[in-house]
């Protein structure tokens, strides 16, 4: 099998309006299609990331909360590219989001720092 990229990451939020408010206002991602399913009483919002990428955020009711920190088996964290890390930093804490400290990757040499979602999922963005 020869793969071409990442077509799309899913996610489940516990607050539809808070985690669409999030990632169209906050990260400025653009929505291709939103789509209510009555009958799982749940949304999906497909949303566009760059160019070629997508994030499909879903509602259910009740989920489950994530188990546990990054460091678990499974998604570590979704990481995000951007042109200039410190101006996105200005942009998140514009929006009172907490922020870490930027780091050097010691392999890369490049920029990056973590915050989170609505739901404590963590994101990086990382420097290009």
């Amino acid at each position: 099998m020869k793969t071409t990229g990442i077509h799309h990451v899913a996610i489940i939020c516990s607050n539809y309006e808070r985690s669409k408010k999030f990632y169209v206002e906050v990260l400025g991602f653009s929505i291709i299609q939103e789509t209510f399913r009555a009958e799982r009483n749940s949304y999906k919002l497909d949303l566009r990331v760059g160019e070629n990428s997508q994030i499909e955020l879903f509602s259910f009711p009740n989920p489950p909360q994530r188990p546990s920190q990054p460091e678990a088996c499974g998604l570590r964290h979704l990481a995000f590219k951007v042109n200039n890390i410190e101006q996105a930093v200005i942009d998140l804490k514009s929006h009172n989001l907490d922020v870490e400290n930027i780091r050097i990757d010691e392999i890369t040499g490049k920029k990056f720092t973590f915050f989170k979602d609505p739901d404590n999922l963590p994101l990086e963005i990382y420097e290009l």
